[in-house]
């Protein structure tokens, strides 16, 4: 091992060792993303088309007097993606805590980031 291969993974080891367990999933999460495929939720924009991939952090059903909504807030490491099924109370296996890639066109809503009706698949649990 030379000394510069030394220097770079004692600066890899500082830096697990000083850094937040935030941080850490953090990196994880991106590091997941990457090897399903998808594209960071960061660079993500309105109107492309991407597939996404990582933890859903809150699952809430929103009652809407015309049409009910199932909402998901998708986060990979990077950014949130908020996930939307229209007309929908539950979907099996939309749980917080569960991975999973998901891909549709991005809009945005209020300045977030937001899929409707997206195509999904589920993750196996880990």
């Amino acid at each position: 091992m030379t000394t510069d291969e030394s220097r770079v993974s004692l600066r890899r080891f500082l830096e697990r060792f000083t850094a937040s367990e935030a941080e850490i999933d953090a990196q994880e999460l991106r590091r997941e993303s990457a090897e399903c495929g998808g594209v960071p939720a960061q660079q993500c924009s309105r109107g492309q088309v991407v597939s996404v991939a990582g933890r859903l952090r809150t699952v809430v059903y929103t009652p809407r007097t015309n049409l009910p909504t199932l909402e998901a807030d998708l986060y990979d490491g990077t950014d949130v993606v908020t996930l939307v099924w229209l007309g929908r109370r539950h979907i099996a296996g939309i749980e917080p805590g569960r991975h999973l890639t998901a891909r549709g066109r991005v809009a945005m809503r209020d300045d977030r980031k937001v899929i409707y009706n997206p195509y999904y698949e589920l993750d196996s649990p880990k």
